[in-house]
């Protein structure tokens, strides 16, 4: 069946991972990426996919907040469905200047979900995150039906977007879906994050920074099985509805660390403890069993064989993270 997306955000790390996913997987698909290229969206990141699909992928450079650009490209390139990555999203940098976090992930969203409501859009896919629920104790999992409970602007401004796409739903009827998605890792991420900055840094034996004593623990997901994730949510989801994603994966942080040095050769002395985050939350884990049981995915990605991967990518494309 054709479909005509909109993907925003899609020069960043999961959006460009989706883009190139749908492309290769579907002939029908069309996809016009509207992305603002601020710090990390890079269009570095998908010049492959616009020369071999060019008759079927559009890049527009815009802001989310541009309600008559977004209006155009959906009434011009008849779009079907929305799937929102556009966001601010590391964490120290909503600490030190919330500012953008608001303006990209809360008034962002309004202006998609209005639009979307005047066009008449057929679904709205709101790629939200783990951290909406705040901090985990030792045991437990984060299930759809747990409060939200933010912790850093960060994902307090991401669990304000949740909100008002939940109450365009029920005020409007505009047909949405929510995706709350573990710490995800794989090709192309920006450098910030933990293990594309554990990687970069190792390679080049400088020190890795590592928050607190490390035993923060976050469950990871390779970005494929996210983006598998979000199909089958296109694809088999129930309007309405919030699905996490997950794939059991909980590690410490200073294992993350240890495991990269290790298959890089280079010793655990490059570890350096730095003084802890403001509101660093000290666990995630997600229960997925609701996206397992209802739409049949499962993830496929093993994590010690997809980080080995990750580390060969950061490897072979020096001249990506250098840039």
């Amino acid at each position: 069946m054709k479909m005509n997306l909109l993907v925003t955000g899609g020069c960043g790390f999961i959006g460009s991972n989706f883009i190139r996913y749908e492309l290769e997987k579907y002939s029908s698909v069309n996809i016009v990426n509207l992305d603002k290229l601020t710090y990390a969206g890079n269009s570095e990141n998908l010049l492959d996919i616009q020369d071999k699909y060019k008759d079927r992928y559009t890049f527009v450079k815009g802001d989310i907040l541009n309600a008559e650009l977004v209006r155009q490209i959906i009434v011009e390139n008849r779009i079907d469905i929305i799937i929102n990555f556009a966001a601010e999203s590391h964490v120290d940098r909503s600490i030190i200047d919330p500012a953008d976090f608001v303006r990209t992930n809360i008034l962002g969203v309004q202006t998609l979900l209005e639009v979307a409501r005047q066009v008449g859009i057929k679904r709205f896919i709101q790629i939200s995150t783990d951290e909406v629920y705040g901090d985990l104790p030792d045991n437990g999992y984060f299930k759809e039906e747990t409060p939200l409970s933010p912790n850093s602007p960060y994902a307090a401004s991401k669990a304000s977007a949740d909100m008002l796409v939940k109450a365009y739903y029920h005020t409007y009827q505009l047909p949405v879906i929510i995706t709350r998605c573990s710490n995800n890792y794989g090709p192309y991420q920006f450098h910030e994050k933990l293990i594309p900055l554990i990687i970069i840094n190792a390679l080049q034996s400088k020190m890795l920074p590592i928050y607190g004593d490390g035993t923060n623990v976050r469950d990871w997901i390779h970005v494929i099985d996210h983006c598998r994730a979000i199909d089958f949510v296109i694809q088999r989801g129930e309007i309405g509805e919030i699905y996490n994603i997950g794939a059991n994966n909980e590690r410490t942080n200073i294992d993350i660390a240890k495991f990269i040095l290790k298959r890089l050769k280079k010793p655990e002395t490059l570890i350096k403890f730095a003084k802890d985050r403001l509101g660093h939350d000290r666990r995630y884990a997600i229960n997925a069993d609701k996206i397992k049981s209802q739409l049949g995915w499962k993830p496929v990605c093993d994590f010690q064989n997809s980080l080995q991967e990750t580390i060969s990518w950061y490897i072979d494309n020096r001249a990506w993270w250098k840039i």
